[in-house]
C-alpha cells in the first residue's frame, strides 16, 4: 500500500490549497480516506473522511472552509482547502484502514503566514 500526499505549500491567510493524495496497493473504491493533520507539538488530528460511497466528516475547526473528495477511477483523494488561516499550518497525512493496520502517506507541509 503506497499513499503519496502532494500540493502543500506557503499560503497567505485567506488564500487556498488543494491536496492530493494518490493510492495504490488497494482497492481504492471501497476504502475509507482520510486527511490528518499535525501542527508542531501538537497530536495528529482528524480533518476530514470520504467513505467509499462519498459520504464526507469534518473536524469542527474546517467545516464550511474545507473540502474532501475523491476519484475512484484515478485512485485519488482530493482536500480542497480555502480561508486559511495560520492556525491550519501543520503536516497532512494522507491515511486508510485496511486489514486492522493504519496506512499513513509521507505528508504535505502546509504554512499559512503573511
Amino acid at each position: 500500500v503506497q499513499l503519496q500526499a502532494s500540493g502543500g505549500g506557503l499560503v497567505q491567510p485567506g488564500g487556498s490549497l488543494r491536496l492530493s493524495c494518490k493510492a495504490s496497493g488497494i482497492s481504492f473504491s471501497i476504502n475509507t480516506m482520510n486527511w490528518y493533520r499535525q501542527a508542531p507539538g501538537k497530536q495528529r488530528d482528524l480533518v476530514a473522511n470520504i467513505t467509499s460511497v462519498g459520504s464526507t466528516n469534518y473536524a469542527d475547526s474546517v467545516k464550511g472552509r474545507f473540502t474532501i473528495s475523491r476519484d475512484n477511477a484515478r485512485r485519488m483523494v482530493y482536500l480542497q482547502m480555502n480561508s486559511l488561516k495560520p492556525e491550519d499550518t501543520a503536516v497532512y497525512y494522507c491515511h486508510t484502514p485496511l486489514g486492522g493496520r493504519d496506512y499513513w502517506g509521507r505528508g504535505t507541509q502546509v504554512t499559512v503566514s503573511s
